[in-house]
């Protein structure tokens, strides 16, 4: 029988704190949470105490965190609960690099300007050491993705060196662009949300 936590409505580093001291007690937990974040946290809070981590997200929005532990392995660390949780949290924040592009320019301005420096902007991001996680395309932005863009065939590098590119399905639709997204998975808020609220760095060119 796993022990229950539930989290939900909690902001880090309270869900961590409260699995760390279940799995003091118990070999099997199961935590709930309601955000992306929180559950990215109590996720790595299991790695790190070397447990094994699996998890659910329902219908609902709801993550069920299942983790479980060998009797005696469980390594305590020595800072206090508190400590501990905001270690943890700061290492979440520090995690996956994430940039939401919101429009076919960068910057406010003059646009044949802001055209030029976005092109640039995409091309650059192919010769950074640590790429983004994830490419988040909507408002105008999304049409960087359409056929006939000028940045298409860096978009397409990037999704083959693994970075995975979201774009906005509401304004694809707006702007006409159904069947013409040249790269990327066309998305919806939930996920574009959540990938938000999960970003360790979220950049907005």
């Amino acid at each position: 029988m796993e022990e229950i936590v539930d989290a939900r409505g909690l902001a880090c580093p309270q869900p961590v704190i409260l699995a760390k001291k279940a799995l003091e007690q118990h070999t099997r937990i199961v935590v709930y949470v309601d955000n992306a974040a929180a559950m990215e946290n109590i996720r790595r809070l299991g790695a790190h105490l070397k447990c094994a981590v699996t998890i659910d997200k329902k219908d609902d929005g709801i993550y069920h965190i299942h983790l479980s532990r060998g009797p005696g392995d469980l390594a305590l660390p020595e800072a206090s609960d508190e400590a501990f949780a905001q270690e943890t949290c700061q290492s979440a924040r520090s995690g996956p690099l994430v940039v939401a592009i919101a429009s076919e320019t960068m910057g406010r301005g003059n646009d044949e300007l802001g055209g030029i420096l976005i092109k640039a902007f995409i091309h650059t991001l192919l010769q950074i050491d640590a790429l983004p996680e994830r490419i988040i395309f909507y408002n105008t932005g999304v049409k960087l993705t359409a056929q006939g863009s000028d940045v298409l065939d860096d978009l397409k590098r990037l999704a083959d060196a693994g970075v995975e590119i979201l774009v906005c399905g509401t304004c694809v639709n707006y702007f006409g662009l159904s069947g013409l997204i040249g790269v990327g998975t066309v998305s919806n808020m939930f996920e574009i949300a959540g990938t938000m609220a999960a970003a360790g760095r979220l950049i907005t060119p």
